[in-house]
């Protein structure tokens, strides 16, 4: 496999959408959905096919584009109108819309609600398209349990009703239907069910479950049990039922949505093309800023360059917010419903785009990569300067006992870990861990101005305000306060703090100004468990030795140096234990270990 098609591969979301292969000459050869874009993308190249034509296929494979969707259904219904429109070499060809149902209410008098595969302009409401018709079975019969609804095709005009036009049937009969057609039924009671039928269809069964759940009480008020058991029945249907399974609402067509991200450098601009209530098209395109442009004038100026590029026709856009355009263009900033929906799903589109260069950007070209990283961070955090060289502080202390520090070391927004230091807390008794984060602050700045070299950027405290205070009174002493920028993270809500400010500033939990902060804060925690860990080992396996009668601290330490675990100290001869403590000390540490020796040697005496 190529190295472009692996980053591609690597930086696909693990998001239901569907994926294009493009071939040399930049055409489509085969679309085709998934539940998880990159497991199945990777699929195709991670095992031999047993189909030939697949593995003509993979061969053929040069670019991948995709577009994440919301659910496994919505990408199953993009791959249809995909598949249709590039009819691709390798697909084989789907059905056309008519293949999909949709549930119709009728418009007319009384009207009808019943199952169609055609749209017909004329005013009737269209809900779906279902992709099951398990789904669609499921749902009228629902309705159908619910409502008295009619199920001829008469005209129920109020004069063909006045004259007696029709006469009732079996389903008045057998309690489906009221009986329109013989003003037994009021065209307003009607139209109350109408109403609560649409919104069951849209996924609202608020005022249906309203409704029955008065019948149920007044029913069972009234002894009526068996009815009130069947109402009953009907509400926990309707709690427990999900509707509406679409992608886009049929009521949007021959529209062009666009949306941008952006961020220091670049702007991403996505296109999405809906014709006949679905998505044709996704496209999104890389504007490099020149002179700091604004979101609104890049996207002025894409929208004209894509409609041209790919001859959109649509009078009417759909926009995140207001812009200039030609008059012929009609904007539209959509606040609910629908069409919200379907600018944030363009948006998501731009934003994993943008998520995918970045990580191209990581893979082929690390330097550009932290470069854009400690822009976003300088802007974030208003420092008056680029932050390549960031240091963190973090104490680690038990119950008090054993207070170390750490201070871990970021260059270009990756860990320096040659200059990582430990730090045991010498001045402070007890676990107080402001007095601990001055102390380790001031050693640590001191010897950076005795060795004369460079100071950081940026200060990263793990901690409040109140470790933020402690670090800058050393600074104060040093006379490095107005050198450094400093900013203290607070676990609980990932809160920062600046020096002489009580109030907060919380950067988006997804930016990644925040994400290199919280890896600071995460790489010193982790640094200074390590070692406070293997100081309370190491305290631990000298205490086991000082329990050896004669043998102390200073002997301890002497032979934990020299034998490193306490382990080969038990292995040790008596001859090597004497060149390091003495034939003394090492006959009272090797005869505790081995007292079966001493037995015998007291043997051969006797």
């Amino acid at each position: 496999m190529e190295d472009a098609l692996k980053i591609q591969i690597d930086v696909l979301p693990q998001t239901p959408g569907v994926y294009q292969y493009y071939d040399k000459t930049d055409t489509i050869i085969y679309v085709g959905k998934a539940k998880n874009l990159r497991k199945r993308v990777r699929s195709y190249f991670n095992k031999t096919h047993d189909y030939g034509k697949t593995r003509i296929l993979v061969s053929k494979i040069k670019r991948i584009e995709h577009i994440v969707v919301d659910t496994e259904t919505d990408a199953l219904l993009l791959e249809n109108n995909l598949i249709k429109k590039y009819k691709p070499r390798y697909n084989v060809l789907l059905k056309d819309d008519k293949s999909y149902p949709w549930i119709c209410i009728k418009k007319e008098r009384f009207p009808r609600v019943f199952v169609t595969r055609r749209i017909v302009k004329d005013g009737s409401s269209y809900f779906g398209p279902y992709t099951s018709m398990k789904t669609v079975h499921t749902l009228m019969d629902l309705i159908r349990g619910l409502y008295p609804l009619r199920s001829c095709t008469y005209d129920l005009s109020p004069e063909k009703i006045n004259n007696s036009k029709y006469k009732l049937c079996l389903e008045y009969h057998i309690g489906n239907c009221k009986g329109a057609c013989e003003a037994k039924e009021t065209a307003e009671d009607y139209t109350l069910y109408i109403q609560q039928i649409r919104k069951i269809l849209n996924g609202n069964f608020g005022a249906a479950l309203k409704t029955f759940r008065k019948q149920m009480q007044e029913l069972a008020a009234a002894l009526e049990f068996e009815e009130a058991q069947r109402i009953k029945e009907k509400i926990e249907i309707l709690e427990n039922y999900q509707a509406k399974s679409t992608i886009i609402s049929p009521k949007i067509s021959n529209v062009d949505v666009f949306s941008i991200v952006s961020d220091m450098d670049f702007g991403f601009v996505n296109f999405m093309q809906i014709n006949f209530g679905a998505i044709v098209r996704s496209h999104t395109i890389e504007l490099k800023k020149k002179l700091g442009e604004t979101d609104k004038a890049l996207l002025e100026m894409a929208v004209l360059e894509i409609r041209q590029r790919f001859e959109a026709k649509s009078k009417e856009i759909l926009v995140p917010f207001a812009l200039e355009l030609p008059e012929e263009i009609r904007c539209i900033v959509p606040q609910l419903g629908d069409k919200k929906r379907i600018v944030e799903l363009s948006e998501r589109n731009a934003k994993f785009f943008r998520l995918d260069r970045y990580k191209q950007i990581k893979l082929t070209d690390p330097e550009r990569h932290s470069q854009r990283i400690l822009q976003q961070l300088q802007k974030d955090l208003r420092l008056s300067q680029l932050p390549t060289h960031i240091e963190c502080f973090d104490n680690s202390n038990i119950q008090g006992t054993h207070p170390v520090a750490a201070c871990v070391v970021f260059r270009d927004a990756k860990p320096y870990k040659k200059d990582y230091r430990h730090y045991n807390i010498k001045t402070v008794v007890g676990p107080d861990d402001f007095a601990s984060m001055e102390e380790v602050v001031y050693r640590r700045y001191k010897r950076l101005l005795d060795e004369e070299k460079s100071l950081p950027q940026l200060i990263v405290i793990d901690g409040g305000k109140g470790q933020l205070s402690s670090a800058l009174k050393s600074l104060d002493r040093l006379e490095l306060r107005s050198k450094i920028a400093i900013i203290g993270i607070a676990k609980r809500l990932e809160e920062i703090y600046f020096p002489g400010d009580s109030i907060p500033i919380y950067l988006d939990k997804k930016s990644e100004s925040l994400k290199t902060i919280q890896h600071l804060r995460n790489e010193a925690h982790r640094f200074g468990i390590s070692f406070h860990r293997n100081k309370r080992s190491k305290a631990a396996v000298g205490t086991q030795l000082e329990r050896i009668e004669g043998i102390g601290k200073a002997t301890a330490n002497q032979l934990l140096q020299a034998f490193k675990s306490v382990k080969r100290i038990k292995e040790a001869s008596k001859n090597a234990l004497t060149e390091v403590v003495g034939p003394s000390k090492a006959a009272k540490v090797y005869f505790y270990y081995h007292p079966d020796n001493k037995e015998r040697g007291s043997d051969a005496k006797n």
